[in-house]
């Protein structure tokens, strides 16, 4: 059967890691604040901002304003937002599917940096559909969420693809049956997709 659904994974593929170690720690130590304290209680939360059980006013009271600070909420949130950027030539060569298959990303955020970074980068001028673990209420790797981007999609397994950066992330849609690709750079993953008869 011929591929005729791509899902990719946003961070680490077509933007920066929105919120991940590296961005939480350079955004904590910018505001001057303890990394390891800070750690701690985004672990403990993690799991609930990332599903959609928790909005960002929630996760902030937990993480940082659970005392006073010198800065407002507004200016952290804009900090996390800095973080963001376009990773070089992936969207460019993306867009040109557009036409010829149903284009969808499949991630793990939290609902308002989600659709920050949709807005932001434009990301529904490319993409018709967002399966985001704040949506859907489970993260990558479990296959549960590739099986409801199958669901939602009403693809067969074999008829999709799954790229991500991380190979953890892999295995969900592997044990599903979706054909996988490792991102590691747009040419790479050109060449890859032609591979699976996608050019």
């Amino acid at each position: 059967m011929t591929i005729s659904v791509l899902f990719f994974d946003v961070g680490g593929v077509l933007l920066s890691n929105g919120w991940d170690r590296a961005s939480r720690r350079h955004c904590i130590e910018t505001f001057g604040l303890e990394w390891e304290e800070f750690q701690d209680r985004h672990e403990f939360v993690s799991e609930s901002f990332e599903t959609g059980e928790m909005t960002i006013d929630d996760y902030l009271d937990r993480t940082v304003f659970y005392r006073a600070r010198s800065f407002t909420r507004q200016e952290f949130v804009e900090g996390m937002h800095s973080e963001s950027y376009v990773l070089p030539g992936t969207l460019d060569f993306v867009s040109k599917l557009r036409e010829r298959y149903l284009l969808a990303t499949l991630n793990n955020e939290s609902r308002e940096l989600n659709e920050y970074r949709i807005e932001r980068f434009g990301l529904r001028n490319v993409f018709e559909l967002f399966v985001t673990s704040a949506y859907v209420g489970v993260k990558k790797p479990h296959r549960e969420i590739f099986q409801i981007a199958l669901d939602i999609t009403q693809r067969q397994p074999n008829e999709a693809v799954f790229i991500d950066d991380r190979p953890m992330n892999l295995d969900g849609a592997k044990e599903v049956g979706i054909h996988t690709i490792q991102f590691h750079g747009p040419d790479q993953l050109a060449s890859a997709l032609a591979q699976l008869g996608v050019e």
